[in-house]
C-alpha cells in the first residue's frame, strides 16, 4: 500500500506498541499524530491529550482534521493495565481504567467517524487483548474493558459499513512493552515474588516459548488500517502467539 500523504491519528504513541506503529506508517510515508499525555519527542504531530477527558479527546481530533483536512486512519491505542481481584480494586482504580480504556476510545472513535463519514471512506483499529477471548486470574476490570472494546469493535464495524468506513481490534497477548512491566513490578510487589524470573517465567506460558514485541504487533495493525485489507471489518485479530488456541 501507499502510504504517502496519508494522515493517521494514534492515541499513546510515545511508548511500546503505539509507538512502534507509529514509527512504521511514518518510515512509509505518513504522517502520524501522537495523542499523548506526554511526548517522546518534539515531532510537531504530538498533540498533549488525556484520553480521560472527552473534550480533550475532541479538540485534539479537531485540530488534526483543521491541519490536514482529512484522516484517512485512526488506531486507538492508548489505555492501561490493572493487576487486582474485584475486591482488591479501589473506586479510584475502577474509575480511571474505565476511564482511560473504555470511555477514552469511545469518544475517541466518536470524534473521528464523523470526519471519515464525510470521506466516506476510513479505516479504524480498536486496542483490545488476549482477554477479549479469555479470562486472567486478577484481572477483572481490565478484562471488562478489554472485551467491551470488542463488542464496541462489532457494533461500530455494522453501523460505519455503509460509509465506506472499516473497524477492526487487534488483539495481543503478552508483549514486552513498560505497560507490561508495569503489571510485573506490581504482581511481583504483591506476591514478594523476584521481577526478573516472573518476567521470564511468562515465556514457557506461550505456545511459541517465547513473548511478543511492539514491531509484531505494529505489523499487524499496519495491515488492519491498509486497504489491503479491503475486505475485512468487525474482526478481532488474535496476535498472542498461539495463547488464546490452547
Amino acid at each position: 500500500m501507499n502510504w504517502n500523504d496519508k494522515v493517521a491519528i494514534i492515541t499513546g504513541a510515545s511508548t511500546g506498541i503505539g509507538k512502534a506503529t507509529k514509527d512504521l506508517l511514518e518510515s512509509n510515508g505518513c504522517r502520524v499524530y501522537n495523542l499523548d499525555i506526554t511526548a517522546a519527542d518534539g515531532s510537531p504531530y504530538f498533540i498533549r491529550c488525556d484520553v480521560r477527558d472527552r473534550h480533550a479527546i475532541k479538540a485534539a481530533v479537531d485540530d488534526v482534521f483543521n491541519r490536514e483536512q482529512r484522516i484517512d486512519f485512526l488506531f486507538a491505542n492508548a489505555g492501561i493495565h490493572l493487576f487486582a481481584s474485584m475486591e482488591e480494586t479501589s473506586d479510584e482504580e475502577f474509575d480511571n481504567v474505565l476511564n482511560t480504556n473504555i470511555v477514552g476510545t469511545f469518544y475517541l472513535v466518536k470524534s473521528v467517524l464523523p470526519h471519515m463519514k464525510a470521506q466516506q471512506k476510513g479505516s479504524i483499529v480498536l486496542m483490545g487483548s488476549d482477554q477479549s477471548w479469555v479470562g486472567k486470574a486478577q484481572s477483572s476490570v481490565y478484562g471488562l474493558t478489554k472485551g467491551a472494546i470488542g463488542q464496541l469493535t462489532k457494533s461500530t464495524a455494522i453501523d460505519y459499513a455503509p460509509h465506506g468506513i472499516r473497524v477492526n481490534c487487534i488483539c495481543p497477548g503478552t508483549i514486552d512493552t513498560p505497560l507490561l512491566h508495569k503489571a510485573v513490578k506490581r504482581y511481583s510487589t504483591l506476591n514478594a515474588a523476584n521481577e526478573a524470573e516472573v518476567l521470564h517465567s511468562l515465556n514457557s506460558i506461550q505456545p511459541m516459548g517465547r513473548i511478543g514485541r511492539p514491531e509484531e504487533i505494529a505489523a499487524v495493525v499496519a495491515f488492519l488500517l491498509s486497504d489491503e485489507n479491503s475486505f475485512m471489518t468487525g474482526s478481532l485479530v488474535s496476535a498472542d502467539g498461539g495463547y488464546v488456541c490452547q
